[in-house]
């Protein structure tokens, strides 16, 4: 990897980034699934920044068991503060205990990215509720429970009203959905809201993520079996649904569904379609009186025909320059290369690389990489 490191830093020359690091990461048998998501991860820079605080801020208590936060800051620790700029890092510790944390990573089977990052997400949120609960119960504790969270602590004095604990993921990746059903015969709305950490959209041969995104909040009428129970008109009745993004999350992470169930077959199918995402993306369409603008930073490729083999590579732009991360090798690209990556036009094509996460930051962010 010297020669490929020293490679990218040619090619950079006196462009690479002050304080940056660019390391690959070691594959220990079918992790790049693991591999991919960390990277994009790593250059999600208002996650970054969080995560080493929470290392700086936790690393002297050190009879703190070992979880998969912990792990993963002090990975993120270690390629941030390496002393060279480019090179090959092995997340093994991070990969152990993902693997003991669940029996799902432990095999050599091909794995899905969106469920580790799914599950890594929503496993980093628990240890962080459960520290700042510990927090709270134990009044002897050097940090009060806000500044574990980076939340608001809303509980009111005689419990009646209290809001859930905010961490500094939920901050970074969560939104709010609004799923809205009018029923069609007393036109009384009723709105139920629910919390996301990625949008999962369905995809069609040449299309774009706006398009995807439109049939997402698009309306659909429930009538015949699907009537809608209305409380109003205490009967099932014929209503109009939609979803529509409430609040926009800071990093919006789009799931692009390549994976379908074919019932004729019996399986899963990988759906090569061409989905056209774009470097700047609004959420007009989406959202009311909204028009939120983002900015792509980070692609999760599936490399292959099928969904039970293959690969992951990720697409990273730090510094507005765009990087190829292929587990240990990390090169520099053109922009004009993410293209490649929408998706095949015919359905038989020699390009099995196809875009199936993307990661977008809100460009009203207050800490811009």
């Amino acid at each position: 990897m010297g020669a490929a490191g020293s490679k990218l830093e040619k090619a950079l020359g006196d462009q690479f980034p002050e304080g940056e690091r660019y390391f690959g990461l070691e594959n220990f048998g079918n992790t790049c699934y693991c591999n991919s998501v960390l990277q994009a991860l790593y250059f999600c820079v208002p996650f970054r920044e969080q995560l080493l605080e929470y290392y700086a801020t936790n690393k002297n208590t050190g009879d703190a068991e070992e979880n998969l936060l912990t792990c993963l800051a002090d990975l993120f620790t270690q390629i941030s503060s390496q002393k060279k700029k480019t090179g090959v890092i092995a997340p093994k510790r991070f990969v152990q205990r993902l693997k003991k944390q669940n029996e799902l990573f432990r095999s050599y089977m091909h794995q899905d990215a969106h469920e580790f990052l799914n599950f890594l997400l929503n496993e980093l949120v628990d240890i962080l509720e459960k520290e700042a609960q510990a927090a709270k119960s134990d009044p002897e504790t050097s940090s009060p429970p806000e500044k574990i969270a980076n939340g608001p602590n809303n509980a009111q004095a005689n419990g009646v009203s209290k809001e859930p604990l905010v961490t500094w993921v939920h901050k970074n990746f969560q939104g709010i959905l609004t799923n809205e059903t009018r029923c069609l015969q007393c036109e009384t709305v009723t709105a139920r809201d629910e919390t996301f950490f990625d949008l999962s959209l369905d995809i069609e041969q040449n299309s774009s993520i706006t398009s995807c995104l439109k049939n997402f909040s698009s309306t659909e009428t429930l009538n015949a079996e699907d009537k809608f129970f209305c409380d109003k008109c205490c009967s099932l009745q014929e209503a109009q649904k939609r979803m529509k993004i409430k609040k926009p999350p800071h990093i919006l992470v789009i799931h692009l569904k390549r994976f379908k169930y074919i019932e004729q077959l019996g399986r899963y199918k990988k759906l090569s379609y061409r989905v056209v995402f774009p470097l700047e993306l609004k959420l007009s369409n989406t959202m009311e009186d909204a028009d939120i603008e983002y900015s792509l930073f980070a692609v999760v490729v599936h490399v292959g025909s099928g969904p039970n083999h293959g690969h992951y590579v990720s697409l990273v732009k730090s510094h507005n320059h765009w990087l190829f991360f292929d587990d240990e090798n990390v090169e520099m690209i053109d922009e004009s290369a993410v293209q490649t990556f929408f998706g095949s036009a015919q359905e038989y094509s020699s390009n099995t690389d196809h875009g199936y996460i993307l990661f977008y930051e809100s460009l009203g962010a207050s800490s811009k990489s």
